[in-house]
């Protein structure tokens, strides 16, 4: 029952952390270029509040359907509440959304879908999705750059995301270390529950990468 309720909880934290860190992150830098071009360029201004209204609205929408299967008793009964305005769970075929919602926060991304995308369960198909959008905002937060690129390769038995960018910001702490944070250890325990592989670090050539890789045989349901 610890288990269970321990993994429940974990869960629960990876999805609200990754709904709310990056909706709060595209926010802060939209408002910021908002604040700072209002006076001189108020179309440009307009611009990042209808972004900011589109990606609230986004981020309140999933954090409903959230809720709602929380609510949800374990006979598929909900709180008695009407399912109204609920949306499906993003997947790998809402990765064009997620990069124009990173565009407009002044990353642009480079999407290379290689290969026929295979039919992936729900729960495999949103964390892939979520690894991605996770290595989105941190490079959004944190590499000093404007441009990324998001590689999803699908062979038949293994699904690999690779995620690079050349940013010169920094990730590491003074010991050489990785920054500690809950965006790289949740990356890690999404791949790790479908017994998959995760690496994020410094490129030797500059910028940072992020790669994992999906099992797509033998995978956890």
């Amino acid at each position: 029952m610890r288990q269970a309720t321990s993994e429940e909880r974990l869960q629960i934290a990876r999805e609200v952390h990754d709904v709310v860190a990056h909706s709060l992150s595209l926010i802060a830098v939209r408002a910021g270029v908002a604040n700072y071009v209002i006076g001189d360029h108020p179309e440009e201004a307009a611009r990042a509040l209808t972004s900011i209204e589109h990606t609230s609205r986004g981020a309140l929408q999933e954090m409903r359907a959230l809720l709602e299967v929380l609510r949800a008793e374990p006979d598929g009964t909900g709180s008695g509440q009407q399912h109204v305005g609920l949306v499906p769970a993003p997947g790998l075929a809402s990765l064009e959304s997620l990069a124009a919602r990173t565009a407009e926060a002044g990353v642009r991304v480079d999407l290379d879908v290689r290969d026929e995308r295979p039919q992936l369960t729900p729960g495999l198909d949103l964390a892939a999705y979520r690894v991605i959008q996770e290595a989105l905002t941190n490079v959004i937060k944190h590499a000093a750059t404007d441009s990324c690129r998001v590689t999803v390769a699908c062979q038949p038995d293994v699904l690999t995301l690779e995620i690079t960018d050349p940013g010169t910001g920094t990730r590491r702490n003074g010991s050489g270390n990785l920054t500690a944070g809950h965006g790289i250890a949740g990356m890690r325990e999404r791949v790790s529950i479908y017994g998959g592989q995760f690496q994020a670090g410094p490129q030797s050539g500059g910028g940072f990468r992020v790669t994992a890789r999906f099992p797509l045989t033998g995978s956890a349901p």
